[in-house]
């Protein structure tokens, strides 16, 4: 009998062929309803497959006795409790710098972009304003001072590409090693006060939640940019949406949400934000490279290998 495994969520055709050519694969909403589900497959279920933006409760954890590695395709584990896993001596998994490239080059996108308001641009073409008179003037994005949220992988690459159009600083836990190039800020609020660009690429732990709130973004200030390309719980979205309201900040450019892919009303609508669905790793050839990450880490786990890219 073949390994029984679980998928949330849906993927690109070639990871789920690939589950389906190596796995007895279930997927699941699909399968309902959910207590008849459990009831009948649970107790076989030893590998689990979701993305970064969905995760898996650890009610739904609880629910899978048998359950060895979940596997996520993505890089972000906010959404899997990890202390949980290990404690039931569950395997994590992601796939980590398969991504970083793209993820930074989006980041790089979202400042021109909401500094020359390049959506407004392409509206104004489409919707022959053009004939009426020229579009409102942007903002030079050259000599920007820009702060970096969070120098791990992506926001080193993201670093690399600004630091073409002006200086660098960011703040992290700590200092990093050999990057002394860019300026460490400790303290976020500071690093909101003396930068025109604030880009967020942190992880979200129990200190980074929400981290972004009214306090930052006061700093930030009326002539200052927000970016997040991280997660949209770095983020007090509520207070973000006021500022932009109130003009307390000049515009934000957002790829990833509190509540995905739920954007309130109130964020869409205003006129100084961009907005993308979380497509950070939206590329075919990022996508292929993940699937085979995520089916490498569930080949090795059980064929009792070492395990790449484990979290837990």
């Amino acid at each position: 009998m073949r390994t029984q495994v679980l998928q949330l969520g849906s993927f690109l055709p070639a990871l789920e062929q690939g589950l389906e050519q190596r796995f007895d694969l279930h997927r699941w909403p699909d399968e309902v309803p959910e207590q008849a589900w459990l009831a009948q497959r649970a107790p076989a279920i030893r590998g689990l497959v979701t993305g970064a933006s969905l995760g898996v409760p650890n009610a739904t954890l609880a629910r899978l006795p048998a359950l060895e590695i979940v596997a996520i395709n993505g890089v972000g584990f906010d959404r899997v409790d990890l202390p949980y896993a290990r404690e039931r001596g569950i395997r994590v998994t992601n796939t980590p710098d398969v991504l970083t490239d793209d993820v930074a080059d989006l980041a790089l996108g979202l400042v021109i972009g909401l500094l020359r308001d390049l959506p407004a641009a392409d509206r104004y073409v489409r919707d022959g304003k053009w004939l009426t008179g020229p579009l409102p003037l942007g903002r030079k994005v050259s000599g920007r001072r820009f702060g970096i949220i969070g120098l791990g992988r992506i926001g080193r690459a993201i670093a690399v590409r600004l630091a073409a159009l002006g200086p660098i600083a960011y703040s992290a836990s700590a200092p990093k090693a050999n990057q002394n190039q860019y300026r460490f800020v400790a303290d976020p609020v500071q690093l909101a006060r003396e930068s025109d660009v604030l880009v967020l690429a942190a992880a979200v732990t129990a200190t980074s939640r929400r981290m972004v709130g009214r306090e930052v973004l006061d700093a930030l200030g009326p002539d200052g940019y927000l970016v997040n390309i991280a997660r949209g719980t770095l983020i007090d979205q509520a207070a973000l949406v006021t500022a932009l309201q109130e003009r307390r900040i000049a515009g934000a450019a957002l790829d990833v949400y509190d509540d995905e892919p739920n954007v309130p009303d109130a964020l869409r609508a205003l006129p100084n934000v961009v907005l993308t669905p979380h497509i950070g790793s939206a590329t075919h050839e990022t996508r292929a490279g993940m699937a085979r990450m995520v089916l490498s880490s569930l080949d090795a786990f059980f064929a009792g290998a070492s395990v790449p890219n484990a979290l837990t």
